[in-house]
Formats: structure tokens, sequence, C-alpha cells
């Protein structure tokens, strides 16, 4: 018993730092248990990922009803969190198109565009790795009032996003920033009360937007 103990508290700090190390482990596993009691593998598959503006748009399989789509994103996510998860959240699922949307939470942590690009292009490498034919859709930072004061930053992100678009015939950009906002001002009645996520008005600007890109 003694023995055990002493196992016990010396282990203790190797797990405490796993699970700071890694903080979506959990919401991860939970995603694929999900998948895995609805998801056919016979049928070509549509991942969408990323961050919570993705994670919360709860009904994008209702929205495109003649594909398989599968939601993985996971809330408070930057873009080295699924580069760490592109196994288990895009890989798994062999998707015929892939649509990724990080960098919100990047910019707002005081991350620059280069670092985020470096970890956008190293999720596409793995992508293509496994199915050069992949098409991955990068849907554009949007903006929003919480983080209004960043919109600088965000449109040089957005920018660098439609430049690496133009570079490669399989890679497309979504720009889901203008149609956001009316005239220069940013619309307020399409976010909930953070300021941060969409309501459901916000969400039929994404499905209008992002509809030729599925389809």
């Amino acid at each position: 018993m003694r023995i055990y103990l002493l196992l016990l508290l010396f282990c203790y700090p190797f797990f405490g730092q796993t699970q700071a190390t890694n903080p979506f482990a959990q919401e991860v596993d939970e995603i694929q248990k999900k998948y895995d009691t609805i998801w056919d593998n016979s049928k070509q598959t549509i991942v969408f990922t990323g961050s919570s503006s993705v994670r919360i748009w709860h009904n994008v399989q209702e929205l495109f009803p003649q594909h398989q789509i599968v939601n993985s994103g996971f809330g408070g996510s930057q873009a080295s969190d699924l580069l760490l998860y592109s196994n288990e959240l895009i890989l798994r699922y062999k998707p015929s198109k892939v649509f990724i949307y990080e960098g919100d939470n990047d910019i707002s942590a005081g991350k620059n565009p280069k670092e985020i690009l470096t970890d956008i292009q190293a999720i596409i490498q793995k992508i293509r790795n496994q199915n050069p034919s992949t098409k991955v859709v990068l849907i554009s930072a949007k903006p929003s009032i919480a983080r209004w004061n960043l919109k600088k930053d965000y449109k040089r992100l957005n920018r660098k996003f439609k430049k690496l678009s133009r570079k490669d015939a399989d890679l497309l950009f979504v720009d889901v920033w203008k149609p956001m906002l009316k005239g220069r001002k940013l619309m307020q009645d399409i976010f909930i009360e953070d300021g941060l996520h969409m309501n459901d008005k916000g969400y039929a600007i994404w499905y209008e937007v992002i509809k030729p890109f599925v389809n």
C-alpha cells in the first residue's frame, strides 16, 4: 500500500502536466466517439473543423443534407491545436473536402499571421499526404464586436490566406469578413451576448457565402 501511494504521488505531476499540455484531449475524444456511431465510411465526407465558430454551428449537416458532414470543431482552439489533432479530427474521416476555420483565437492570443500561416500550411500538407486530391477551403477570420480592435491583424491574416490560395488550385479561400459588414461598419445584430460568437443571423450569412464551396 505504501509503495502504491508513493507511485501515485510520483506520477501525479506527470498526469497533471499531460492534461495541461493537451487541454483539448477530452473534447477531441468526445468528438471521435460521437462520429464513431454516425459516420458512414462508405460515403464521401466533408469535414468542417476549427475553433468555436465551427463547433457551435450545430445545424451544418441539416443545411447540406446531400452531403455527409463531420463537424469536428473544438472551442478555443488555435491552428497549432488543429495541427496537433489533425489525425483525430480530419484524417481519420478520409475527407474529399475540408473546411478550416482557425486564426481567430490565434490573433487574439498575440500570434502573428506568419506563425499562423506556418501551422495552416502544415495541416494542409498532412491532408495532401493522405490524399493529394482533397480540396481544402480556408474560411477567413470573421469580424466580431469583442475583437474589433484587432481588425487590422485579422485583415492582414485574411490577405495571407487569400494569397496562399491563389498559388494552389486545390486550395480555396472563402471570405466571410466582408459579408458580415454593412459598408465599413460591423453588423451588431448577428452576435450573441458575448459579442464574439454568432447567432442564427450570423450563421445565415455564413451559409450563403459557404454554400457554393460545399456544392
